[in-house]
Order: structure tokens, then C-alpha cells, then sequence
């Protein structure tokens, strides 16, 4: 644990990496204090989404571009670079489609599916925009697939607990999830210590694809972060305000009273237990990423 409490300008065998990690990912998240606390580690090692924070990395229109390229930030939350959204003559559908050969197959087809279907909702009903699922997957403005390492995007994975999931800006429309996960659509029947909840994942991607960088509130949907064998699947106001800036409010949509609290909805579980949990949590993958680096 050599990285905790390293002051600014110290020299410290592994502190490469975790300068790679602050130029690919920003520092959505971090309270600066000059050291490298265990806060700070806690949020660095955490599983999270490939989509840099405060650049365009995974978010181009093609191969590594927009790197560099700021977002846009609000108090909260933030946009790509230049704001792009998805442009179709009302009703707005969007189809999406899995890649052929491209799929996990210790979940289900159905299963996967199922998870999709319900995340694609979870916007749908705040948005004017439908999604429908397509046969074509050449066709398809939304194209979903499972990859493993340098898969021919420019923005590489890398391996379990890493970069559970990226998504292109609109409007590109590719979503691609690391193979080396293991992935879940319920805890109960999947045991794995390191099970990544599916539907959390797609409904945070579905975010990227429609035009939505990071937000900076812990419990809102775009937040970069997400531990394993989480579910998270809620939006946030924080979430909808942004997503309706960009394409309006579902005419049907007439608010949820769920949605007025940015306060972490663990019902049933108290401050204290849930900070344990996250502790807990956070140490486990700290060790797995020092272990990675030979530390």
C-alpha cells in the first residue's frame, strides 16, 4: 500500500500508472487534497465505466477521436463534446441489435435481452424516443456487443474489474461491454465475488449513446463508478434533468417523486452498514490492482 498518502511530487514505484489513469479517466469524483488518500485510491480502483470523465476518450466518431476534447459541464452533470444527439423526424425510434458471434453465453439469450429491454425503458420514459430491438445488426443505430482487450476501437479493455463498459456519442452508436467480466442478471443464481450487474451497465451505456458524459453525484446513473454485485438501475434527477435538455420530456412523463432525492436510496441497510459494505468492497479491489502491478 506504498500509493496511500504520497504527497505531491513523490516518487513512488507505480505512480506511472496511476498518471496513465488520471490523463485517460480525469478526476470526477476526487476531493483534491494533495495526497494520495485512501478516498482517493478507493475511487481510483473502482470498477467504472471507459468513457473518460472530462475528455472524449471512448466517446469519437471514430478510432480514438475526440480525445482531448473537453465535455461540456453543467453544475453536475456533462456532455460531449459539442453536444451531439441522436436527429430523427418525430416519433424518434432508435433500433438496436447484438453482434452476431459477439455475446456471452453463460447468460441467456432471453435473459440478455430482457435486461436490455428493461434498461432501454428506463430512458424511454422520460424521453420522446423509443427503442426497438432489430434483426440487422449492420443496420442497427445501436449495435451491442461483448469484447475482450484491444478489440479494433482504440479504447482497449483490460480484463476483470477494469473497464466494465463502453458506448460512443451519438451519432455512432456502438456499445461495447468487456468480455472479462462476469457478467449477471441475478444475484442469486450468479455467486461470483466480482459479478458485474448487466441491466446497471446497459442502463448507464444507453446514457453515452444518447449524448450524456459523467455526473459528478454518486447515486445518479451517468456516475463513472460501479462496485461489484451492485445494482443500480434507478434514474436520478440528476440523470433526467440532463437527458431532457437534450431531447425534451416524454409527453407521458409526469415526474417521480422517487427521482426529487440525490441521497443514496439503500433502503433498508443504514449509513453505517452501507459504508462498511463499500469499504469492504473498495479494499478488495485496492489489493487486486496492487497485486496487478506487482506492488
Amino acid at each position: 500500500m506504498r500509493f496511500l498518502d504520497a504527497d505531491k511530487g513523490s516518487s513512488v514505484d507505480g505512480m506511472a500508472e496511476l498518471k496513465r489513469y488520471f490523463g485517460r479517466f480525469g478526476k470526477l469524483g476526487l476531493t483534491e487534497t494533495g495526497r494520495l488518500d485512501y478516498d482517493t485510491m478507493s475511487v481510483i480502483v473502482s470498477p467504472r465505466c471507459g468513457v473518460g470523465d472530462f475528455s472524449g476518450g471512448g466517446g469519437g466518431e471514430g478510432e480514438g477521436e475526440g480525445r482531448g476534447k473537453r465535455v461540456r459541464t453543467t453544475a453536475r452533470f456533462a456532455y460531449f463534446y459539442g453536444e451531439p444527439r441522436w436527429v430523427r423526424p418525430p416519433p424518434m425510434v432508435l433500433s438496436y441489435a447484438f453482434a452476431p458471434g459477439d455475446m456471452i453465453n453463460y447468460v441467456s439469450p432471453s435473459e440478455v435481452r430482457t435486461a436490455f429491454r428493461r434498461a432501454f425503458s428506463r430512458w424511454e420514459m422520460v424521453i420522446p424516443v423509443n427503442f426497438t430491438e432489430a434483426e440487422d445488426y449492420s443496420t442497427a443505430d445501436i449495435r451491442i456487443g461483448w469484447y475482450s482487450g484491444d478489440h479494433g476501437d482504440g479504447e482497449a479493455f483490460d480484463g476483470v474489474l477494469g473497464v466494465l463498459a463502453h458506448a460512443f456519442s451519438p451519432e455512432n452508436g456502438r456499445f461495447h461491454l468487456d468480455a472479462a467480466e462476469r457478467w449477471a442478471v441475478d444475484f442469486k443464481a450468479e455467486k461470483s465475488k466480482v459479478a458485474v450487474d448487466l441491466e446497471s451497465v446497459a442502463t448507464h451505456e444507453i446514457g453515452h449513446v444518447l449524448g450524456l458524459a459523467h455526473s459528478s453525484v454518486k447515486n445518479a446513473i451517468m456516475y463513472p463508478s460501479l462496485s461489484p454485485r451492485t445494482k443500480k438501475v434507478e434514474l436520478r434527477k440528476d440523470d433526467v434533468v440532463a437527458i431532457q435538455a437534450l431531447y425534451g420530456s416524454n409527453p407521458n412523463y409526469n415526474g417521480d417523486p422517487g427521482l426529487e432525492s440525490d441521497v443514496s436510496s439503500g433502503r433498508g441497510m443504514d449509513l453505517e452498514r452501507r459504508k462498511g459494505l463499500m469499504k469492504w468492497t473498495a479494499t478488495i479491489v485496492m489489493v487486486a490492482y496492487f497485486f496487478s502491478l506487482g506492488l
